[in-house]
């Protein structure tokens, strides 16, 4: 083996490489294409009823994979809170959690709420909504920003995608896709929530207390429903936008008597978060993004000048002090590069790169050899 020193500023560089993949989630996934959790359901209620977990098989098999929650609920100013509220101090708890994670709080110790409810102006905030914390084997590092689209139902709990039908277009009424997308790409005419072929805008913030872009609002057609926290993976959606439904949640199991049909400010104060989760589950229709993985690497330049290199202390590069390389005595000294080892300064070997074939190297010849570490 022969050693030579890197030089640090000549010989290494770094570099960072995004990966993205699209991620279909589709609504036979989500709303429970495997039937009711007593049969063998895709998601998983829990004893403290604090939220779900949405699986892409049954959540008891082995292949299963989580893939988000869903949780809901209001801040303490929020007009929804009220000590009569069925699990208040949990909604409270959970909103104030999370919404303290990924927005934080004033120097007064005030929480900061997301921005932009459903007003055209961006002066409101959203005190009540919808909680989907999305898995990180899917987002991986992030969700790529302006990838973001999410189908969801606004027609009523029996058919909450297909009625009604826009004669001219076929096209459901009530199917909405809510976009995190730059400018206003991706978002078509429309006067009002839920009109044909509209789109809302989800706002999207980079990352929790990062740079909040908001989507183009150059119409008052384009309104936000929600925010989509890149980094983080989590999406926040307004309760306002189910409002004004007379019938946002079912009843539990398909009973009449066991819990009232009502709308979604009656849903969040007045059921459990989990008939709410199963209420949201039941109206997504899909969810796409695209994830991102960073792979930063490590690049050494390992450079073999003209007069290095050319001979080998490998004990098998001789026999009978010859060298095996050489058939007559006048012959340069040459050898063959099989391998890179990258050294610690205390000469510990902490990487390896094997080259695909034997590089030839004597005095009549330079290589160098781009070696990456990734991580």
């Amino acid at each position: 083996m022969t050693f030579k020193i890197l030089d640090p500023k000549r010989d290494k560089t770094t570099t960072r490489t995004l990966l993205h993949e699209q991620i279909p989630l589709t609504g036979t996934i989500i709303s429970g294409t495997y039937g009711a959790p007593s049969v063998a359901a895709n998601w998983k209620t829990y004893s403290h009823g604090m939220f779900q977990s949405i699986y892409d098989y049954p959540y008891l098999s082995s292949s299963a994979n989580h893939i988000f929650d869903i949780t809901a609920g209001y801040v303490a100013t929020s007009e929804l809170s009220a000590s009569s509220a069925t699990q208040n101090s949990k909604k409270i708890n959970i909103s104030t959690n999370i919404v303290g994670t990924l927005e934080g709080f004033t120097t007064g110790g005030v929480l900061k709420l997301p921005e932009a409810d459903l007003n055209i102006d961006l002066t409101g905030s959203m005190d009540s909504f919808f909680i989907v914390p999305i898995s990180r084997l899917l987002t991986k590092d992030q969700i790529k920003l302006g990838t973001f689209v999410m189908a969801v139902g606004t027609g009523s709990y029996a058919n909450p995608f297909n009625e009604p039908v826009d004669s001219s277009t076929s096209t459901s009424a009530s199917l909405m896709y809510l976009v995190a997308a730059s400018g206003n790409a991706g978002i078509a005419a429309g006067s009002r929530p839920c009109a044909v072929g509209h789109a809302e805008v989800i706002y999207r913030r980079y990352g929790p207390q990062g740079s909040y872009t908001y989507s183009g609002l150059t119409a008052d057609n384009d309104r936000g429903c929600g925010v989509v926290y890149n980094q983080a993976g989590v999406v926040l959606l307004t309760s306002s936008l189910f409002a004004g439904m007379a019938d946002f949640i079912s009843p539990a199991n398909g009973n009449t008597s066991d819990l009232p049909f009502m709308g979604v400010s009656g849903a969040l104060t007045g059921t459990t978060l989990n008939n709410i989760g199963d209420s949201l589950m039941h109206r997504i229709y899909n969810i796409s993004f695209q994830n991102t993985t960073e792979i930063s690497s490590v690049i050494y330049f390992c450079r073999a000048n003209s007069n290095e290199f050319n001979f080998s202390t490998n004990p098998t590069y001789l026999t009978a002090s010859k060298m095996r390389v050489k058939t007559e005595a006048a012959d340069p000294q040459l050898s063959f590069i099989t391998t890179v080892g990258l050294y610690s300064a205390d000469n510990q070997l902490m990487a390896v790169a094997k080259l695909s074939e034997p590089l030839r190297k004597d005095p009549t010849n330079e290589i160098t050899l781009r070696v990456r570490l990734d991580y």
